[in-house]
């Protein structure tokens, strides 16, 4: 229903054709998301997007019923069995969403009695990390990073920063060998550049696999260990799959979340001026470039009526954090004083389990590196910088950086777990060795 007052669709976007959907990918996109949250919000509080060729849904970009959506289980369920386009098979089998929205045997994908239950597990489980060894772990981390290029003079901060930091770090949290950690991330590194993603994921859980073995045979003071330890008495298959879902929910968002911040922190003089710096800038990013931009699959149990739209049972319906936070309603609640009212964390049943791990890491790794190099700044125009396409993530493709140069020298402090001694990695025959290793490096550079 077109009105003279509509706004004129972005660029790229064939929405004022009859039945056009809005595309939530390609390069205009990814340039300027906020472009199209704000065509989108002229349909109401939902509006019919695409997702990638031939994948569509509903997108909430209200925030009053993003969080209606969010905290009705009983309406929408997050079974992705129950999708009803997959079924009656209208999705490409070589979309490059599907993998992400696909079913797997985890808390993300249950609903009811087994979702309270995978998820107790994983909540009980993330709460035993002891923040002040987490903070040691990241600053290490930080510093074997910083110690690969500082004597450089210039750095990628995503791709030699903000992109390996939180995999080390769960490595660590998740008492990976150096054998396992190499494999963890090469597979998750694979899986999210769309590099051999199909086999990069099959390494990944088979390294998770074996994970696994160990800690059943050999227990620790690590996440995967008080996972089995639970109550929930998880199977093997089940910790396969819990432990997949933290790994990986747990590194894309944070890598996105510490390279935004980052190249906030960069591109704007007034965080200079502020008391709380750091923090400051954590906030504005998860309010205005959060690093799930549209997430929350849900699916409704029954065909329904919802914010003036009809619903099929089975229908893809996601939420936008990013919408949602930018909208009028939150605007006013952020001038307000509610700093983080924000989505950025999703909210309801299955908000993220770890925000305040996720936050920490984030605090400390943007803390020690400005620390380590206090002249460092961008090294290319800002408009210069190319954001990752796709409707999910919301991460920068490179964040080019100068600085002085800069020896970072080992503290002669012990390493996170001193003993036992760790196997050495040799990458698998046929295996591309250039990708492998770099867990294995960190090991022997924090033992030197």
């Amino acid at each position: 229903m077109e009105q003279p007052t509509a706004p004129v669709p972005p660029p790229g976007c064939p929405a004022h054709q009859v039945g056009g959907r809005v595309p939530l990918y390609g390069p205009e996109f990814a340039a300027d998301p906020q472009a199209y949250y704000s065509y989108l919000r002229h349909y109401g509080p939902t509006a019919p997007v695409e997702l990638s060729p031939g994948v569509e849904a509903t997108l909430v970009t209200d925030y009053a019923i993003a969080l209606q959506l969010l905290q009705d289980s009983g309406a929408f369920r997050k079974d992705a069995r129950r999708w009803r386009d997959l079924n009656e098979g209208r999705i490409p089998a070589d979309s490059p969403v599907a993998p992400l929205l696909a079913y797997r045997p985890n808390a993300m994908f249950s609903d009811g009695a087994e979702h309270h239950r995978l998820r107790q597990a994983i909540t009980d489980s993330m709460a035993r990390v002891d923040s002040r060894k987490l903070s040691q772990t990241t600053e290490q981390v930080s510093n074997y990073l910083i110690s690969q290029f500082g004597s450089r003079g210039s750095a990628d901060l995503l791709g030699d920063y903000a992109k390996q930091l939180p995999l080390f770090v769960f490595n660590e949290l998740f008492g990976c060998t150096a054998d396992i950690g190499d494999r963890v991330v090469f597979g998750i590194t694979g899986m999210f550049d769309g590099v051999n993603a199909e086999q990069a994921v099959g390494v990944m859980f088979g390294a998770i696999g074996e994970l696994v073995a160990l800690k059943r045979s050999k227990p620790g003071d690590d996440v995967p260990s008080w996972l089995m330890q639970h109550p929930a008495k998880l199977t093997d298959e089940e910790m396969v799959h819990q432990i997949a879902l933290l790994l990986v929910a747990g590194n894309e968002p944070l890598r996105n979340l510490i390279g935004n911040t980052l190249q906030r922190l960069l591109t704007h003089d007034a965080y200079a001026h502020q008391g709380g710096l750091i923090d400051e800038a954590i906030d504005d990013t998860l309010w205005e470039n959060p690093p799930m931009q549209n997430l929350s699959a849900h699916y409704p149990a029954s065909d329904m009526e919802f914010a003036g739209q009809k619903l099929h049972a089975g229908d893809l319906v996601l939420v936008s954090y990013a919408a949602a936070n930018t909208g009028p309603a939150l605007t006013a609640a952020r001038q307000a004083g509610s700093n983080r009212a924000h989505l950025a964390w999703s909210a309801g049943p299955h908000a993220c389990p770890s925000k305040e791990p996720a936050r920490q890491i984030t605090v400390t790794a943007i803390e020690n590196l400005l620390n380590k190099l206090p002249d460092v700044e961008l090294a290319v125009p800002t408009e210069s910088l190319t954001w990752r396409p796709g409707p999910f993530n919301r991460g920068l493709t490179v964040l080019p950086a100068r600085f002085t140069p800069v020896q970072i020298v080992r503290r002669p402090s012990p390493a996170p777990r001193e003993a036992p001694v760790r196997p050495q990695y040799t990458a698998p025959t046929g295996g591309r060795s250039e990708r492998g290793g770099v867990w294995s490096q960190f090991l022997n550079w924090l033992t030197r």
